[in-house]
């Protein structure tokens, strides 16, 4: 999408027109050399080596999920009014596109729509990205006064680096505040599974039980440890697996 020069600074039209993710040139021999930061004072896209000259300047993070750019929403209120923007939430903060997406099908039914676009949007957006709005206020307020900021400081954030903005679907499409993790006996995805652990500890008490003199005394002790933490039917399990093998039936011989 072309912009204007005389109505869009020339930092807004290379954030929304640079390629981001592509290797560094200048550091095309290291290890992560994707360029994934934008300098607002220099009007270019650096890599992680290449940031040590620009720390002083307003830096721009640049994250990615399935394969479009994506920014701070935070970061992005700083230099552009961004109301009506659809915002996405991933890891307990929010982002938005810098660029439409293309879309596979054009069909326009009932529903609330991009005004750029057409692509379909949550109540009560009217922008899916940064440029949509951009292209609408162009359209309709001539230009971009009263819309953009003066933002004099920018850092990166705290996080550096991690994973190198990648943003996987997981991360997207869960919850903020959401936790995967549960309390041991609950069978959840992170938990332990009561049962399972208790077959696995009655094994090991087994053993020290055929191994030690005082064998019985151990098995009764770990049964009351277990006892308030775990279901009938798990004790009931650890009750047949102590029970010794009794003398084997053989078939009468006539």
């Amino acid at each position: 999408m072309l912009f204007s020069s005389s109505h869009v600074p020339l930092w807004l039209q290379v954030l929304l027109t640079e390629k981001f993710y592509n290797a560094c040139i200048i550091h095309e021999e290291a290890k992560k050399n994707e360029k994934n930061v934008y300098c607002l004072d220099c009007c270019t896209s650096l890599c992680p080596h290449c940031l040590p000259p620009h720390r002083s300047h307003r830096l721009l993070k640049i994250r990615r999920y399935v394969y479009h750019d994506v920014i701070r929403l935070d970061d992005a209120a700083k230099l552009i009014d961004c109301s009506f923007v659809q915002s996405y939430t991933t890891n307990s903060a929010k982002v938005v596109f810098l660029n439409q997406r293309p879309q596979t099908r054009n069909f326009r039914g009932s529903g609330n729509f991009c005004s750029t676009c057409d692509r379909n949007l949550q109540d009560p957006y009217q922008f899916c990205s940064l440029s949509c709005k951009i292209d609408y206020l162009l359209r309709t307020k001539n230009g971009l006064s009263g819309y953009l900021f003066e933002c004099t400081y920018l850092p990166l954030p705290d996080s550096g680096f991690d994973n190198g903005g990648l943003m996987t679907p997981d991360s997207v499409l869960e919850p903020a505040g959401s936790n995967r993790t549960t309390s041991s006996g609950s069978g959840g995805y992170g938990g332990v599974d009561c049962r399972a652990s208790l077959l696995s500890t009655a094994t090991t008490e087994i053993v020290r039980k055929k191994r030690s003199s005082g064998g019985g005394i151990a098995g009764s002790v770990f049964r009351v440890a277990c006892r308030p933490a775990c279901s009938p039917v798990s004790e009931i399990s650890v009750s047949l697996m102590n029970r010794r093998k009794g003398t084997p039936q053989r078939a009468p011989l006539y």
